[in-house]
């Protein structure tokens, strides 16, 4: 049986979200209709509505649904982007980097985090604009400092949006100050296809998909209610867990790894997310490394993207200045539920990989 570890790409079903899902299944109004069954559908889903929004800080009016943290992200840099400067982080998802042809790119420090000075000298450069900054960073878990962000753009009278597709849940966040934040349910242990911009106030939203009107026109189609109603109930208990034991079994892989010949991406120079750590084995291809540990029954994932079959470094750990190591390193982020026996069982697994390979350290 394969051992999970890339909740990064998705998380493991939480058993709230099965069990919400399938009572939802039994309602067959469509949201939007004003007969029993539609008053129902919308009963539940305005209940989701409201849950969510109350985790962090947020009344229902300020949430709006989407098909997920892609779209949630376009929609944001849609709605705030236009008519303003838009800078995004150079270590930012495709989703956020490829939703602006006219983006800026800022730059990051060696340790991964947005680069302040350089934020602070480009938002004194030019005319309004809206700063798109990732709270944690899908491929090494890296943290941005997203209170100095925010008061860097109080001080230069710019928006911000926030990317919180990896972070909702895993840690404590806080809306203040931002003009909306992205969210998406399957990383939190929902089902696929379903996100939630929250919007920072009571904004006018221009939409990106025009419709029937749902989402207080602004998000045209019929929302998918049961994915809704798990994505609800996957984010109340992924805010309610302790993640320090999750952490803990992240430090034992490093250290591990470490002693292997490893080198540990971020360790010890920046906050990261409980469940994340992305390890570089020197001269070794990431993906020959994520076959090997695939065909050990370990599920991880690389850093590098494959295009016809050429495989190119991370724009992450490009950025970071990592050099040849950014075609080396492989993620491994924990699910929600993972337990020591498999953490035990996947270092084992590593140290044959990395003596078979006879690397040595970056």
């Amino acid at each position: 049986m394969t051992v999970y570890l890339d909740a990064n790409a998705t998380e493991c079903l939480r058993p709230s979200a099965m069990t919400a899902m399938l009572d939802a299944l039994r309602c067959e109004g469509n949201p939007s209709s004003v007969h029993g069954p539609g008053r129902k559908a919308r009963a539940l889903l305005e209940a989701a509505r409201s849950q969510i929004g109350s985790l962090w800080g947020m009344g229902p009016e300020q949430v709006v649904f989407t098909s997920g943290g892609t779209e949630a992200n376009a929609l944001a840099i849609h709605a705030f982007g236009q008519g303003r400067r838009v800078l995004v982080g150079a270590t930012e998802h495709d989703a956020v980097r490829m939703a602006s042809s006219h983006a800026e790119i800022v730059p990051v420090r060696g340790d991964g985090q947005l680069c302040l000075d350089a934020l602070d000298r480009m938002l004194g450069s030019g005319g309004p604009a809206l700063v798109c900054a990732m709270i944690a960073n899908n491929e090494t878990g890296i943290l941005h400092p997203l209170e100095a962000i925010r008061d860097l753009c109080l001080r230069h009278g710019a928006l911000l949006h926030v990317d919180a597709v990896q972070g909702a849940g895993r840690i404590a966040l806080t809306c203040d100050g931002v003009t909306s934040m992205a969210v998406s349910g399957h990383k939190a242990g929902g089902a696929k296809g379903a996100g939630a911009l929250l919007l920072g106030g009571e904004l006018h939203v221009t939409p990106l998909m025009r419709g029937g009107g749902q989402e207080r026109g602004r998000r045209g189609g019929t929302q998918p209610l049961q994915i809704i109603v798990g994505m609800a109930a996957a984010f109340q208990d992924a805010c309610a867990q302790d993640w320090r034991p999750v952490a803990d079994l992240r430090d034992r892989i490093d250290e591990f790894a470490l002693s292997c010949g490893a080198r540990v991406i971020g360790d010890r120079h920046a906050p990261r997310l409980p469940n994340t750590t992305s390890l570089s084995l020197w001269g070794v291809p990431a993906q020959t490394q994520l076959m090997m540990l695939d065909l050990a029954g370990f599920a991880v994932s690389t850093g590098s993207a494959c295009s016809s079959g050429k495989v190119s470094a991370s724009h992450v750990l490009s950025a970071m200045g990592l050099g040849e190591a950014a075609a080396q390193a492989i993620r491994i982020s924990l699910p929600w539920n993972v337990t020591e026996e498999q953490v035990v069982a996947f270092k084992a697994a590593y140290r044959t990989m990395a003596e078979r390979l006879g690397t040595r350290a970056a």
